[in-house]
């Protein structure tokens, strides 16, 4: 299957809700990951950010897409 997205991250289906015409899919990371942001260096320097810093990432997203391998 051809899809767009290029941020992958490994998961496990953990469980699955069927309604009539949606269904809720939820999963658990089974890898470890790697994110990156591209942000302002004002905003960078804003946030105070050195190497090894703690931090929460907050991903923004329209869409999740399962995909079998």
């Amino acid at each position: 299957m051809r899809y767009g997205a290029k941020n992958k991250i490994k998961a496990r289906v953990t469980s699955i809700k069927t309604g009539d015409v949606m269904s809720l899919v939820k999963f658990s990371v089974t890898d470890p990951a790697e994110m990156a942001s591209v942000l302002t260096t004002e905003s960078a320097e804003h946030l105070e950010l050195n190497v090894g810093d703690e931090v929460e990432l907050v991903v923004k997203a329209i869409h999740v897409l399962p995909v079998k391998p």
